[in-house]
């Protein structure tokens, strides 16, 4: 029987076309390989969040495949148990209330340099833009419980950046939606793959920290369609 309320019957319903569409994108932009990464998107109105299931193929993730879980991660609608990682995303939501959608990849270069435990450094104008400093290295943390969620929120609670790599692990983005966080996860890749290629010509000159601000604040202040004056 059905957890999800009559009245959130339809926002979930579209949120699980939305996040099964969302998911064709990590392959699509090579952030991940065989059934690894998910996407998450907050039911608005309830402590509830809608995912991809766990070891299930992107060529089956359609909308009914998709699971709902609650904050505790505990299955609330679906047939199949959801990502490994769902605990990771309900701590988010839980600590996070402008937080809407919650991405992981393996990304190649963005997880090579979570393998290093190295942040990257704003040395390119559109991490200034994206993430507004440097993109920060959180804790290292174990599946399975929310120590990964954990590690996301302390780091990302001191910083400006949507997207934390995790030690030894890959890369969390966050945004305002589901769509949000997968353009940042996109981002987060294309400047670490950028970085690390500059880096073999000698080391990138850092953008000073004023410019930062200023790069940052037009960006989210003032680019794209309907912000403008």
């Amino acid at each position: 029987m059905s957890g999800v309320p009559a009245s959130l019957r339809s926002v979930v319903d579209a949120l699980k076309v939305e996040v099964a569409a969302l998911h064709a994108e990590l392959p699509r932009n090579a952030l991940v390989v065989w059934t690894a990464g998910n996407v998450s998107a907050r039911v608005p109105g309830a402590d509830l969040l809608v995912i991809k299931p766990s070891g299930v193929s992107y060529d089956e993730l359609d909308a009914d495949a998709m699971v709902v879980c609650d904050f505790d991660a505990n299955l609330v609608e679906g047939t199949r148990n959801p990502s490994s990682d769902t605990a990771a995303h309900a701590y988010v939501y839980r600590h996070m209330s402008t937080v809407g959608g919650v991405v992981h990849t393996h990304s190649d270069y963005a997880t090579a340099w979570a393998a290093r435990r190295e942040p990257i450094p704003c040395v390119l104008t559109m991490i200034a833009d994206e993430f507004g400093g440097d993109i920060p290295v959180g804790p290292f943390a174990l599946i399975g419980d929310d120590s990964i969620g954990r590690g996301i929120v302390e780091t990302l609670s001191a910083s400006r950046s949507r997207a934390v790599l995790m030690a030894n692990h890959g890369p969390f983005t966050i945004g305002k939606d589901a769509r949000d966080a997968v353009k940042a996860a996109v981002m987060v890749e294309d400047v670490a793959r950028t970085v690390h290629l500059a880096r073999a010509y000698g080391e990138p000159s850092r953008i000073d920290q004023a410019d930062i601000d200023r790069l940052y604040q037009r960006y989210q202040n003032v680019y794209g369609q309907g912000t403008q004056k």
